[in-house]
Order: C-alpha cells, then structure tokens, then sequence
C-alpha cells in the first residue's frame, strides 16, 4: 500500500478546535484563595517531610539512611502518579476505536491492546488496586514520623498535632497532591498523552504480574461468593477455565486464602500483644483499642470504595429509582444536586478520606519487635520479623477485605448502599473535605505539568463522543456494572468528553459493530448520564 493509500485509511475525524475554552474553569476570587492556600500547605507540608527524614525521625530513616529515605520516597511518589493516572486512562479508553490513535501514539495503542484483551482490564484494576496501597505504604515508612512529639523546625505542638499526628494533615495533602489528584486530574482529559510512554506499560506490565502471581485471589472466591448470593452472574470476555487453567485459579486461590489468614492473624497477635507501631506513638491506647481501630479504618476505606462504585452505577437510573429509604434518597439529593456537581467533589474527598485511613491502618499494622529477641511473630525467622515490621501485611488486608470485598458488595448491591445512614454521613463528609479546598492545588500543578509535558486534550486527537459519532466512529458501550460482578475499579470519563459525568446513550441510527473489542457492544454518543 502506498503512503497515499495508507493516510487515506487512516480513520480521520472532523474536529471542532475550542478544547481549552471547554475545560477552562472561571477564576473567582474564593477559588484563587483555594489554590493559593492549598500551594502553601503542600509546600509546607514538603518541608515538613524534609525536615522529617533528615532528622531520621521515619523508619526507613532511621534504620537505613536519610538519603535512602528520601530516594525510595521520590521514586514512590512518582510511580504512585503513574499508577493514579494510568488507571483514567485505561478505564475511560475502551469505547474508542483505536485506529484513531494507533499510528499518533504507539505507546497507547500498545498499552490498550494488552489491557483490552480479554478479562485483561479486570486484571490489571486488582494488580493496581494492590499496587496502590503497597505504594502508599511505603511512602508512610519513608516519610511518616516515628515520634510525632519531637522537635520539628521548633514548631508549636499544636501545629506537630495537625499536621504530623492526628490527623496527620501533612502526609495527606503531600500524597494527595503530588501522588493522585495532580495526575488524575490531568489523565482525566489527556488519557492518550497519559499512557503514551515506556513507564505506563512497565506499569501495565507490573499490575498484571501481581495479578498473576495470585496474591489477591481471594478477592475471586469473594467475587464468586457475591454472585451466588445476589444471583448476578460474573461478567467475562473469556471462555470457561477448564483443565489445568482451572487447577491453576483455584491453587492460587486457596494459595491467597493462607497468605490473607497469615497476615490476619499475624496483625493481630501483634495488636493484642501490643507489638505495633501504634503502641510505641501512643502508649495509652490499648490492645483492645487498637483492635477496634484497625477494624474501623478498614471499614471506613471499605465504606468509600464501595460506595463509588455504587454512585456510579446508580447514575445511569432514573431519579425515582436511585434511593429506596430516607437515607437513599436525601443520598441521592445531596449527590445528584442540579446536573450531578457533587460526583466530582465526592471522588475528591473520598481520596483525602482514604488515603488519611491508609496511612492509619500502616500506622496500626506495622510492627515493632525487634528481631533477634526471640519474640518473633509465630517464631518466623529474623528476616521475615523485619519484613513484617514495615508493615506490609496490611497492604494485602487492606486491599482484599477493605477495598476489593467492597467494591465487589457494592457492584452487587447498589442500592443497598444508597439505604445505608453511614453512606449520607461519609458523603457529607467528603463534599465538606472538598469545599475546604485542601487539594485545590492539584488543579495549578497539573496545569503546570499539562504545559511542561505538552499534553493535549484527548478531543484534539480524537475529537469528543459526538464528533466521533458523526463521522462514523461511534464510541463502544461501556460494560454495563447493573445486574453484573465486575472488577475493581470504576468506568471513568468519557474520553473527549467536556463533561466529568458523561456517559453514553445509544444512537438508534449508527450501525452496530462489535469490532473494536470483545464483550462491547453497540455504538453510543455521549450525553449526560445523569439524565433519565
């Protein structure tokens, strides 16, 4: 084929070309004040950390280096910005036909043609899911304060309670911002520019390799467990497993099973022994306390996971169908305000809530027996007592009992956690956390990075749900998650889309074609989902 035939078939897409004045927001002046302040507590917040690690007042610090500390920290908050982003970029990417981005961005093409294969996508959202909170993990280790009493740049007590105890303020803005909502806010509407390097699918790769190697299958005999419950049959791309595909599933199961036991009961020897981290910041907490606590958090993470998951399956209902008590629907009111305004500012919350209760439960899991003492945890070996003092063991209960358990409940009841009072609670807390404007910085940063990286929104590339339709390039159905068990994870943004909450709608006079991928199906434009 000649290189005048080729350009000839290459999918083209007529383009409108007022991208920025789409996603612009009006500067006001409270929202000025917002990005200002919220600069000034990341900055400080970064000294905070700094001075921190320096002062070998963090675990790795202290039992490594300062510098090993601060590099293992970049190198986390960097890779944790991947991880974020990437996953906007591949949850909001599958309906688009990827002809129209193959030859403009091979790396993409690349990282959708892996993640799109099959139940692939499932996958790498449970390898993300893990990779996320081990991640942060890490950061609380590397940056968190083993005394948060001590002298810090001669700080009044009160500040050192704020931001490095209760609520440990400083680790959530720095993790927030540089970690999550800078890169999400930009993966949001640049999802082709997002993935489109070396590192995103080192990071593909990375997620399903975890997946692989089985340590979250406990999460499947959950998932099969909620689907003979809610008689909602698991949604798959691929064939039935048969023969040794079966044996292998189900022996990393049982296998996930014993290492999820393990590290249970492993945490909580330690807690009833006052063995953890927990004990030695706050010595008048007792074991009973910390036992409540670590159950707490982890229902409070399991709360919010589930209940994005259910915000927005119950999107696509219409009004009268959404909540089926008092609680569901002054839910669904405060959710649903006006054209939906509140989703977004939920999903900003929901992060702060979250990540303050990651590093919570790390604070709470990690342990403080020294090896060599011969009190070792179940009398494992002095290396293995090492490991566990980081606290590692929390990553994979919290990931598969707290996150991934919920998320599945809540794709399999919905409405159920609409009804429930603490759903409307954890709400308004998460809309208040919000209207503080913590995070607003997030918004400059990724402006800042859009421009120094050239990123351009996806509808430049691609044009937007509508333009695609009417040049014959009708976006795929998302999958649907109502009267299905799917994976973890949520669908994102409309890729080109000027509206964070579009979704799709059939368009009766496009032709029907399931070639893009498998288990899509139907050609849809965009419109607001919130619509009836």
């Amino acid at each position: 084929m000649s290189a005048t035939e080729a350009a000839a078939a290459t999918p083209v897409v007529e383009k409108s070309d007022n991208h920025a004045d789409a996603h612009d927001v009006k500067l006001t002046p409270l929202l000025a004040f917002k990005y200002v302040a919220s600069l000034g507590l990341m900055v400080f917040s970064m000294v905070l950390v700094g001075a921190l690690i320096f002062t070998k007042n963090t675990r790795v610090a202290q039992e490594a280096s300062p510098w090993v500390s601060l590099i293992v920290l970049i190198l986390a908050v960097l890779w944790l910005t991947m991880i974020e982003g990437q996953q906007a970029s591949l949850v909001g990417l599958p309906p688009v036909d990827p002809d129209l981005y193959k030859d403009s961005h091979p790396m993409t093409y690349k990282n959708a043609a892996i993640a799109f294969k099959g139940d692939n996508l499932d996958r790498y959202l449970m390898g993300r899911q893990f990779m996320v909170l081990l991640v942060v993990f890490v950061i609380n280790q590397c940056a968190s304060p083993m005394d948060p009493s001590a002298d810090v740049l001669g700080l009044p007590d009160g500040v050192k309670t704020v931001f490095l105890d209760v609520p440990g303020l400083g680790m959530i803005i720095f993790t927030c911002i540089l970690g999550q909502l800078t890169t999400q806010v930009n993966a949001s509407h640049c999802m082709i520019d997002t993935i489109n390097n070396y590192f995103a699918l080192f990071t593909l790769y990375t997620t399903m390799v975890v997946e692989f190697s089985g340590i979250m299958h406990a999460s499947y005999l959950i998932q099969n467990i909620l689907s003979g419950i809610s008689g909602k049959p698991i949604m798959t791309n691929e064939e039935p497993r048969t023969g040794f595909t079966f044996a292998f599933f189900w022996g990393r199961v049982v296998m996930s099973v014993a290492i999820l036991s393990f590290c249970m009961a492993a945490t909580l020897v330690a807690l009833f022994n006052g063995q953890t981290s927990i004990s030695t910041k706050y010595p008048s907490i007792t074991p009973g306390i910390s036992v409540f606590l670590f159950f707490f958090f982890m229902a409070i993470v399991g709360m919010l996971e589930g209940m994005q998951i259910a915000f927005f399956a119950v999107a696509k209902l219409p009004a009268n169908e959404r909540g089926t008590s008092f609680f569901g629907r002054k839910t669904c009111e405060l959710l649903f305000k006006g054209n939906g305004e509140n989703l977004p500012g939920f999903m900003i919350g929901r992060q702060l809530t979250v990540v303050a209760s990651f590093f919570l439960v790390g604070s709470i899991t990690s342990m403080n027996i020294e090896p060599g003492t011969g009190e070792n945890i179940f009398g494992v070996s002095d290396s293995a007592q090492t490991f566990l003092n980081y606290g590692f063991q929390g990553a994979v209960i919290t990931t598969i009992l707290a996150s991934i358990s919920w998320q599945l409940a809540a794709s399999a009841f919905p409405i159920a956690f609409l009804n429930n009072p603490v759903t409307y609670i954890l709400l308004c807390v998460a809309l208040f956390l919000e209207f503080t404007g913590l995070c607003s910085g997030a918004w400059v940063l990724a402006r800042v990075l859009k421009t120094t990286l050239k990123y351009q929104y996806d509808e430049v590339y691609v044009g937007t749900p509508e333009e695609r339709a009417a040049n014959n390039h009708a976006d795929k159905a998302y999958g649907d998650d109502m009267g299905h068990l799917a994976g973890a994870g949520f669908r994102g943004y409309a890729c080109g889309s000027r509206d964070a909450l579009d979704g799709p709608i059939e368009l009766p006079e496009a032709v029907n074609d399931d070639s893009f991928y498998p288990g899509m199906e139907g050609p849809v434009l965009s419109k607001d989902a919130l619509d009836p």
